[in-house]
């Protein structure tokens, strides 16, 4: 059965994170709050920026698409995961796996390009302010961000497309919570040569690039802040602190699930992985990004509704 789309199964079973019903009770309630905080998380940055006038900066511009682009990321895993602990139906059509595939590569290859737009726009802040109007105008945030999306589109295009060429019969089981695609490939009973091929060569340069690129623009602010003297030298390196950190939380298990040889972790190690970079990750940025940013904070405040004061007069 070599070469095309000659599966000889109709769906696959996603086994999920627990076979113990008490475990997956409570991986239910986690999932579901995580998915909550992230919703409600990102979603109150959108609308803190959006109704703010002073927030409409680049910085910003992109905390706001990285906030709509984690809820997608997230909708795409969770809801499911969720629905098929409630209705106790694992089984996902084929058609709907390589969608769900499609949708949480596309998702995450534009959060990994993102990442290092934000990464860029505070290097050029920090490390040459007098240019920054010049360089990151309104024209550059959004071909960085139209670049990002339609990088990471191809690449999933191009990935899930392949995918319609392997073969599948027998074993279906999947030992995951979503669709994804490194146990697909395992999974596989045709050749995935071409397939993982396609990984290194699109998907690399999706993951590597940014990071290193991160990497570089957080290694100019790190020299530039050294030379300043003064008490915001510690706030500044505590703040890009906690951002390398969900950073490298993020890259670091992407990295470990899909660039590292196969035979150095197993499918649990592979779960857990990708639970950090679809769900925990996601789940930080919010914090991360706004929590010790006091315009943030400020503008968060005001969508809150004030209690009516009521006068009495005699």
């Amino acid at each position: 059965m070599e070469g095309g789309n000659q599966s000889a199964i109709s769906g696959f079973i996603l086994l999920g994170l627990s076979d113990q019903p008490e475990q997956q009770r409570v991986l239910f309630f986690l999932f579901l709050l995580m998915y909550l905080v992230t919703g409600l998380g990102n979603l109150l940055i959108i609308l803190a920026i959006s109704s703010d006038p002073h927030l409409h900066t680049p910085m910003y511009f992109f905390l706001s698409n990285l906030s709509l682009i984690d809820i997608c990321f997230t909708s795409t895993t969770i809801p499911k995961m969720l629905n098929n602990h409630i209705t106790k139906n694992r089984m996902i059509p084929y058609a709907w796996y390589l969608t769900q595939v499609f949708f949480n590569i596309w998702f995450a290859g534009i959060d990994s390009i993102l990442l290092a737009a934000m990464a860029y726009d505070r290097y050029v802040a920090i490390c040459a302010p007098l240019h920054y109007s010049t360089i990151m105008t309104l024209k550059v945030c959004a071909l960085l961000v139209l670049v990002s999306c339609s990088w990471a589109f191809i690449n999933s295009l191009t990935v899930t497309v392949l995918l319609t060429r392997l073969s599948f019969y027998g074993h279906n089981e999947i030992p995951h919570f979503f669709c994804d695609l490194s146990p697909l490939l395992k999974l596989a009973c045709s050749d995935t040569f071409i397939n993982d091929l396609m990984v290194y060569t699109m998907g690399a340069p999706t993951v590597f690039f940014p990071f290193i690129g991160i990497l570089i623009s957080y290694g100019y602010i790190f020299m530039a802040v050294m030379k300043i003297s003064g008490s915001g030298k510690q706030k500044v390196f505590s703040t890009c602190g906690s951002h390398l950190t969900v950073v490298c939380l993020f890259y670091g298990t992407i990295i470990g699930v899909y660039f590292s040889p196969t035979s150095t972790h197993a499918a649990q190690q592979d779960t857990a992985a990708t639970v950090m970079y679809t769900v925990v990750t996601p789940m930080l940025n919010p914090f991360i990004y706004s929590l010790r940013n006091q315009d943030m904070k400020r503008a968060s405040r005001m969508l809150i509704p004030r209690k009516p004061r009521f006068i009495i007069r005699l």
